[in-house]
């Protein structure tokens, strides 16, 4: 009987991991085998459950970390992304405090905003683009 639970388990943590995307609950499917194999050779069910608890956590742990670095991995680096590093000029004084500012950068107009807070850059001075956030750029004065 105690067999049946655990195919039905291995099941489940299958479907549930085919139905969701990335990986959710196929370490728990993998505990479930020797909790199977445990029921199949008359283990008693405490056995069972510390085995299932015991490959399952051993399967996450190995595995996760090489998991999470080949599937969720790919950052798909777009256009924008080669702005960050280069020098624009600022068309509108950016200051963080007004809300304010605009610099132009590869024949466009972005909106931006200073690192720092309290930082002023004024029309036409130099900045360096550091990172995008959203659909601002975020600057520092040129040194």
């Amino acid at each position: 009987m105690d067999a049946f639970i655990w195919v039905g388990a291995i099941i489940l943590f299958l479907i549930v991991e085919a139905a969701i995307p990335g990986l959710i609950s196929i370490w728990f499917a993998v505990g479930a085998v020797p909790a199977l194999i445990s029921a199949l050779v008359g283990g008693p069910v405490w056995l069972q459950v510390v085995l299932f608890i015991v490959a399952s956590v051993a399967a996450l742990f190995l595995t996760r970390p090489l998991a999470k670095k080949y599937v969720n991995s790919r950052v798909q680096p777009t256009n924008a992304d080669m702005l960050i590093g280069q020098d624009c000029v600022v068309k509108e004084t950016v200051d963080n405090l007004q809300g304010t500012g605009a610099v132009a950068i590869g024949g466009k107009i972005w909106t931006a905003r200073t690192e720092a807070e309290g930082e002023i850059l004024p029309e036409s001075s130099i900045a360096e683009v550091l990172r995008i956030d959203g659909v601002k750029l975020i600057v520092r004065k040129k040194a």
